[in-house]
């Protein structure tokens, strides 16, 4: 029996961003140096392929610096973390590398610099997110209000109108963060604004070709973690975008083939947490029941690298 026929829509730039390749270079290169185990504190990247590959090579995660002993390399994870575990590690007199994305390193900049200057802080993000307690754990606690909805930016009620500034964390969805800016900016027309967008590029981009595609497909595939905010916010815009159904999928084994009936176009994109294999593993599997046709969106390349810590780049020389 034939195969029947499905277009496949490939969204163009996904899976992995500059910041997670950086942070997951680390921790190899931290193992290589100085074998195993190295200790990571909370996942290095929101995805369990990523984690479990490298437990397999040394790394031993962990909640808390308390976890590890202080005679082996810890590393901090891409999320960031705040200002008070870098201080303990130091107590302990531990050898600690912080893959921190510089992107959020910029965010952690900014607030420092409105606090310095005595502005009252919001950061828009969600609760919970270790990005989001990475940047409030920069400045004594209070000082950065939390602002997740349009609701909040209504109600909000900072202590000086006139002396305030905004950051965001780095993976929320843009049309959402445009709009709590909106509302801000609205009433409170001298708040200041960073100097340049704090939503990464790598979520820009990945938001943007999901939506060039997403009106013409009835499903949508997101390959990614629960955990990841950049993830689950590419399924949020390709349902607004037009796709009839979209899920967010760990791997190709979580595919349930029920959502394919009467549907002719797939979209499939990645979380920049999301290694390329996944994305290969469920081409595959769909191409092993469907006679596929694949195209390719055309967005835009990414050239973006970040440098690996000097302590590693000299340790390697």
């Amino acid at each position: 029996m034939s195969k029947p026929s499905l277009t496949l829509k490939l969204a163009t730039p996904r899976g992995f961003c500059a910041g997670v390749d950086r942070a997951i270079q680390i921790v190899e290169r931290a193992l290589e140096l100085h074998g195993a185990p190295v200790y990571v504190r909370h996942e290095i990247v929101h995805n369990k392929h990523v984690v479990d590959r490298l437990k397999g090579l040394g790394a031993v995660f962990v909640k808390e610096l308390e976890q590890c002993p202080p005679d082996r390399p810890v590393v901090f994870s891409a999320h960031g973390v705040p200002k008070s575990v870098p201080a303990e590690a130091r107590d302990r007199k531990m050898f600690y590398l912080d893959a921190t994305c510089p992107l959020v390193s910029k965010v952690h900049v900014e607030a420092e610099r409105h606090h310095n200057e005595g502005r009252e802080i919001i950061l828009i993000g969600h609760a919970g997110h270790p990005e989001v307690i990475g940047t409030m754990g920069q400045l004594p606690e209070g000082v950065v209000k939390l602002i997740e909805t349009a609701e909040d930016a209504r109600t909000y009620t900072p202590v000086d109108p006139k002396n305030l500034a905004f950051v965001t964390q780095t993976t929320l969805s843009v049309d959402d963060t445009s709009e709590i800016v909106g509302i801000l900016q609205s009433r409170f027309p001298e708040i200041a604004v960073p100097h340049k967008e704090d939503i990464c590029y790598a979520t820009t981009n990945r938001q943007d070709a999901v939506k060039q595609v997403a009106a013409e497909c009835e499903l949508f595939l997101v390959i990614g973690s629960k955990k990841s905010s950049n993830s689950q916010r590419l399924v949020e815009v390709a349902l607004r975008g037009g796709t009839q159904v979209a899920h967010l999928i760990d791997d190709a084994t979580q595919i349930d083939w029920d959502w394919f009936n009467g549907v002719s176009t797939v979209g499939i994109s990645a979380g920049a947490s999301a290694p390329e294999n996944l994305i290969t593993d469920v081409i595959a599997a769909i191409g092993a029941r469907f006679e596929t046709e694949v195209h390719e969106t055309g967005g835009v390349r990414e050239t973006v690298v970040f440098k690996l810590p000097r302590v590693l780049t000299e340790a390697s020389a």
